[in-house]
């Protein structure tokens, strides 16, 4: 039986290139600088709960498969260093389990992440707001539908390159929805509740109304695995 463990993602600032400080500035903006630094510590606390989980495993072997990772090899290894070394966690993270023995594997499509990060990019380089509102438009267009292929695709990797017995794992964002397109003979253990991970995001912009639920589910995610 195939194995993957299946990790879902909280991205940060860091993970996003060079888009990270607009979108640093924008997170402040909109939540104020208060609820945005308690949103960064809630994060870091899930990446220690992570990482504490795979310090128990051995995970030498395991294949990584990384969302938004267009390369593997020489050319994987340096995304992930210059990655981790932007502050990312997450790449942080991987970055410690390759050295580990872990094998990084190519998981995305080049064409589909770049035509996803252009659509971010021309958001946060418009200049005025009609700009920005048209630009949002587009993006938001094919948001779902390129969000669909890249899941695709990503499946597609996982299966063609996981071989029998072997161990995976996943790191993919929480909207990404991968699960339920897994062939059936590949075992998924679930470290983190993908609902309860998404549903937190998606309250963060409303944190006022919903305070209880939101502070509930920022105490799940900073949880021991």
């Amino acid at each position: 039986m195939r194995t993957l463990i299946y990790v879902p993602v909280i991205h940060t600032s860091a993970d996003l290139g060079s888009i990270a400080e607009d979108v640093s500035k924008r997170g402040i903006k909109s939540l104020g600088e208060e609820i945005w630094t308690k949103h960064r510590k809630t994060v870091e606390g899930f990446w220690d709960a992570i990482s504490d989980y795979f310090d128990s495993l051995d995970v030498k072997g395991m294949k990584i498969y990384q969302d938004g990772m267009v390369g593997e090899g020489e050319v994987g290894k340096k995304i992930v260093e210059d990655t981790a070394k932007a502050g990312s966690k997450n790449y942080q993270l991987v970055a410690k389990l390759l050295e580990r023995g872990a094998v990084l594997v190519k998981t995305e499509d080049f064409k589909l992440v770049k035509q996803e990060y252009d659509r971010l990019l021309a958001i946060t380089r418009a200049k005025s707001t009609i700009q920005k509102v048209m630009a949002f438009l587009k993006y938001k267009l094919i948001k779902t539908t390129l969000l669909n292929k890249r899941d695709a695709f990503i499946t597609k990797r996982i299966d063609e390159t996981l071989g029998l017995d072997e161990g995976g794992i996943l790191f993919i964002g929480a909207f990404h929805k991968i699960k339920n397109r897994l062939p059936e003979n590949i075992q998924v253990r679930e470290i983190k509740d993908t609902d309860k991970v998404r549903r937190y995001q998606k309250l963060l912009p409303f944190h006022n109304k919903y305070q209880r639920k939101f502070d509930e589910l920022g105490s799940y995610i900073v949880s021991e695995v």
